[in-house]
């Protein structure tokens, strides 16, 4: 035998002791299979015991944040991406010790009914710091927040989300315009927190463990080459001529006459190789670590009514629709007819349990995504999505509750509710838009409540048809007792009007502010400045001075019946004996102006302020609303005391705007004039204004000057006008300032851009308010200090609003109130007596100065 043979024969006894000893030691596990495997099971358990309390202790230390975001919240893609490797960088922040099912990050959307939906962060405590800071910058809020203790209700449903598709398969690629978190906003909106609704969506992430994506890969692989192995030996099956069994092969050899001659026979076939598998294609989002995480999401509903929760899931499971694609997410479980098989029965029911309530990853079967298709859940609603608004949100009017009402605004539930605000946040408030599309109607509506909240107002209605309008709903004892009439339409000597004296001093005004008050009016209305007209400045306001001295000694010695008016500016500046008797009145300093400067004026200097007061006399109603000497109307007192006054101006033309700027501006100096009272005592007074233009000269500012300086004194202005743009800069620029109700009908776009450019971030367009419907606004409010909307609104009616307050039986009481409570009198008797008082004002000077020879007035002007 050879040494090879030798060899040979050593090799194979080797072998065969192998064998036997690996048959020996199969035969020896068998026998002892219990043995074993009762200390690994111990082993086994105890590790899964370790990892669970190692788990428990890592979850109970949570760090909570909410994002908040801002109204004009728009992330790119790469801030999307940057906010979701911090998030997996928080997961994984804890000990080493921490099991990898702890190591999460949970994002919870949830909706309760009295907020939209919130968005928070929750992550190991290690990760605080993390989540402090977004990479959405300034336009996100990341506000530190609780854990969440709810209430227990009767019914609750659950689901599991889990990925559905090939493990390489992506989501679709769900755009960033429209918000992809739409459908979700949608299915949750309308909870009734009154029911006790709730719906909560939970995203767990967990970063990708590099054994398992090694594992998955490597199956993925396997299977796509396998798949090859098959689809090559199917398609080698075709093309063999053995096939006979193959239908279409023996088809073909029938129809082929070269077959019936034998041509092909003895020819060789190739057997195909199979195709390449190429590895991204195969795996996928699977190809690449970078962005990728294990996922799982829950979701909850409940409510305290049978049948809710079940609905909402339904539409929750319908909104996850939106990334359905070669993968998707779908409900996990089974059904069974009626039955449904998942998360809500045992045995899933307690995993279920314990995963929502720790935030344990255990994902079904794959779970595998990439941060670019998860991008709509990683970030809160955007400038893009439309949030359902919440009775939370902003209240729903209701008579009594100390609020304005703003208009009717359609839930997404379908129902219409009417909009309010508290009283307290509603300061200054701007509408714009079509004359005759609902602005004045608005207004009535948010007056008529503010007289049943007790508060005061006036309004100024230059149209005279809206006392008429409101009358049977404020035809009630506690308005009575408050409400004032100053309508300047009456025609017919027998009816009613109060007057107004500007130069009153029987209410203890001081002297100065009266002097600016009617001057700057004058002035204002009639684009008086000092460069313009500085010599009419210094007549009227030296004219008016004197008046006042001569109305304060009348008031000193109880003669208040026999004070000037304005109308005495006229004698005063013509007549030398009116003026001589005037002059008697007034202190050193006040004299020295008359007898030096005013005898070098030229007479026709005189004109340009006489022409306008005798335009205001031409007309019987002003001249008897202003000529008597006691006042009716006071508006200081009328805010102190809470009273409900509707001023209706004769008309709209030049002498009636000079009038309006009069009242206007006596409203700004009466607002000032509080600060002589504790700021608790200033009583909140709305001032209603119609056609803002009228009353905005080139050197106007006094409706800035309000909306600037009387939130202080409790002072608020509801302000109106067709042509925003109109207006003075200064005018405009403070009332957007600080309005905080904004709102517009249709018209121009170019008007309407004034008022859709103050909502930055927003969908709504001057396009968008141009196409309104009459009755409809495009508005924005202010609640709890808190900008809302814009929203699209109907604006309110007055009988839609109050139709049961109405009591059309007693507004000739009301009427009759409002005159007794302004001492008004008949307009022919007021008429009489407007004539008469400069007689009066004579025999009260004259009493006070007596002429002699000796100081009888040299002749200066006819």
């Amino acid at each position: 035998m050879g040494p090879n043979a030798v060899t040979s024969a050593g090799a194979l006894g080797t072998a065969t002791d192998i064998i036997d000893a690996l048959s020996a030691f199969a035969h020896w596990v068998l026998a002892n299979v219990w043995w074993l495997a009762l200390p690994a099971g111990a082993l086994l358990l105890g590790w899964e015991a370790l990892q669970q309390r190692l788990a428990a202790k890592a979850l109970a230390e949570r760090s909570y944040v909410e994002l908040v975001p801002s109204a004009g919240f728009d992330p790119g893609p790469e801030q999307i991406w940057r906010q979701g490797m911090q998030l997996i960088r928080a997961a994984g922040s804890g000990p080493w010790w921490v099991p990898r099912r702890a190591r999460t990050v949970r994002l919870r959307l949830r909706a309760d009914g009295t907020r939209p939906l919130t968005y928070r962060v929750e992550a190991p405590s290690t990760a605080q710091a993390l989540l402090a800071q977004t990479p959405y910058g300034a336009r996100v809020q990341a506000k530190p927040a609780a854990a969440i203790a709810d209430k227990r209700r009767d019914h609750v449903v659950r689901a599991v989300l889990t990925l559905h598709g090939a493990p390489g398969a992506r989501l679709r690629d769900v755009p960033l315009d429209p918000d992809p978190l739409q459908p979700l906003i949608d299915a949750v909106a309308g909870l009734d927190a009154d029911l006790g609704e709730l719906a909560e969506v939970c995203v767990d992430l967990s970063p990708a463990s590099r054994w398992h994506l090694a594992v998955r890969r490597t199956q993925s692989m396997r299977a796509a080459r396998e798949k090859a192995r098959r689809e090559a030996q199917k398609e080698a099956r075709w093309l063999s001529q053995d096939s006979a069994d193959s239908v279409p092969v023996a088809l073909g050899r029938l129809l082929d006459p070269a077959e019936w001659r034998g041509a092909r026979r003895g020819q060789m076939v190739m057997s195909p190789q199979p195709r390449r598998v190429e590895r991204d294609i195969v795996l996928g989002k699977l190809a690449q670590d970078a962005g990728l995480v294990r996922v799982q999401i829950l979701v909850r509903c409940a409510s305290d009514a049978a049948g809710r929760a079940e609905q909402r899931l339904a539409r929750i499971s319908a909104a996850m629709d939106v990334y359905a694609g070669a993968s998707r997410l779908s409900s996990q479980g089974w059904s069974l007819g009626p039955l449904r098989i998942g998360p809500d029965q045992w045995p899933w029911r307690r995993r279920f349990d314990e995963q929502w309530a720790h935030a344990l990853m255990r994902p079904a079967r794959g779970g595998w995504a990439r941060l670019e298709e998860l991008a709509g859940l990683l970030k809160p609603p955007t400038v893009t999505a439309h949030l359902p608004l919440l009775e939370s949100d902003m209240p729903t009017y209701a008579l009594g509750q100390d609020l304005v009402p703003q208009g009717w605004h359609r839930g997404p539930d379908g129902r219409e509710r009417l909009l309010a605000t508290h009283e307290d946040d509603t300061l200054f408030e701007v509408q714009s838009g079509k004359g005759g599309w609902g602005k004045t109607m608005r207004a009535q509506v948010q007056a008529v409540a503010s007289a049943h909240n007790g508060r005061g107002l006036a309004f100024v209605d230059p149209h005279g048809d809206s006392f008429t309008d409101v009358a049977r709903y404020l035809a009630h004892d506690e308005i009575m007792e408050r409400i004032a009439l100053f309508d300047l339409t009456v025609r017919d000597g027998e009816e009613l009007l109060s007057c107004w004296n500007l130069l009153d001093m029987s209410g203890g005004q001081q002297p100065y502010e009266v002097v600016a008050s009617v001057v700057d009016a004058i002035s204002t209305a009639l684009g008086w400045d000092d460069l313009s007209a500085p010599r009419a400045l210094t007549i009227l306001t030296k004219a008016v001075e004197a008046l006042v001295a001569v109305n304060s000694r009348a008031v000193a010695a109880g003669a208040a019946e026999r004070q000037a008016t304005i109308f005495q500016i006229r004698p005063l500046l013509t007549d030398p004996t009116f003026r001589h008797l005037a002059l008697g009145a007034l202190d050193p300093d006040a004299l020295r102006w008359w007898t030096g400067s005013f005898r070098d004026l030229p007479k026709d200097g005189l004109l340009t302020v006489l022409n306008p007061l005798e335009r205001l006399g031409a007309n019987p109603a002003i001249r008897a609303f202003l000529g008597c000497p006691v006042s009716g109307y006071d508006i200081r007192r009328a805010m102190d005391e809470g009273h409900v006054m509707w001023i209706c101006p004769p008309g709209t033309g030049p002498t009636d705007r000079l009038l309006i700027s009069l009242i206007v501006r006596d409203f700004l100096r009466a607002g000032l004039s509080r600060r002589d009272l504790p700021e608790g005592k200033r009583r909140p007074f709305r001032f209603y204004l119609d056609e803002l233009i009228s009353l905005d000269g080139g050197a106007s500012t006094v409706i800035a000057q309000i909306t600037e300086e009387l939130r202080k004194f409790g002072c608020r202005l509801h302000g109106m006008t067709q042509l925003l743009q109109r207006l003075s800069a200064t005018t405009r620029a403070s009332l957007l300032q600080n309005a905080s109700c904004l709102s517009t009908t249709a018209g121009s776009s170019e008007a309407i851009a004034q008022i859709t450019s103050q909502w930055p971030g927003t969908t709504v367009t001057s396009q968008d308010a141009a196409e309104l419907e009459r009755w409809w606004h495009y508005a924005s409010f202010t609640v709890a200090g808190k900008r809302i909307g814009p929203l699209r609104v109907r604006g309110p009616g007055l009988e839609e609003v109050f139709g049961d307050l109405a009591q059309p039986a007693r507004t000739e009481a009301l009427r009759r109130a409002a005159h007794e409570n302004t001492d008004a009198r008949p307009l022919s008797e007021l008429t009489a007596l407007a004539h008469a008082q400069e007689q009066q004002v004579r025999d009260f000077l004259a009493g006070l100065t007596p002429l002699t020879p000796d100081n009888q007035p040299k002749e200066q002007y006819v």
